[in-house]
């Protein structure tokens, strides 16, 4: 039986996002520790049985790199239907809970635009529907990025703070780095459990 990765085996990130950032990327030993994380990051990924437990573990790995108390992840579907995967907390759950009520957020953005990701530091100003109602819960600033593969975006990599401007450009650089690394391993778990259901229902019908 295959033996899943547990979680002290995921990558510990050596320096703040924002000194492995700096200058862009910082500096080539600093880079090169960041590209051996991510490598093993995508390994760990690799044998999650399912694509909740890919999104669970990435997501533990995003909240120490990024020190984000709130994140999750949400798949998207034709059409742009999105589908939330897993999440941190409550808040997190909740503020993507609203973003498939109202049709509005940070997510449908990042897919819905085509762009990368977005970052916001007051999402007042932004997302009227949605930023209403998350205002209540306490979510006053966002960032999403695509988890996309070369054919396809597969989801996004959402965080969510507490405060205003909570979010810097160097943190949409390192949630960019982490997604793309990370949207494969999602896309093989949703495609291959996918592929199971599919197996299931066609015994069910036999």
């Amino acid at each position: 039986m295959a033996q899943h990765a547990t979680r002290d085996d995921l990558p510990t990130p050596r320096t703040h996002p924002g000194e492995k950032f700096s200058s862009p990327l910082g500096s080539h030993r600093v880079k090169d520790e960041l590209a051996q994380d991510l490598a093993r990051l995508a390994l760990v990924l690799h044998e999650q049985p399912d694509v909740e437990q890919t999104a669970e573990r990435l997501l533990e790995y995003v909240k120490e790199t990024l020190a984000a108390s709130h994140a999750s992840v949400v798949l998207v579907h034709r059409g742009g239907r999105l589908e939330p995967a897993a999440a941190t907390d409550a808040l997190a759950e909740e503020a993507d809970r609203l973003q498939v009520e109202t049709g509005d957020g940070p997510s449908h953005t990042a897919v819905q635009d085509g762009t990368s990701g977005v970052v916001l530091g007051d999402t007042r100003a932004r997302w009227p529907a949605w930023s209403a109602q998350v205002a209540e819960i306490g979510v006053r600033s966002a960032l999403s990025v695509r988890l996309r593969t070369p054919t396809t975006t597969v989801g996004t990599l959402n965080l969510y703070g507490r405060q205003v401007d909570r979010f810097t450009a160097k943190d949409l650089a390192v949630a960019h780095v982490v997604a793309d690394h990370a949207a494969v391993a999602v896309a093989n778990a949703r495609n291959e459990s996918t592929l199971w259901l599919a197996i299931d229902a066609r015994k069910l019908i036999g």
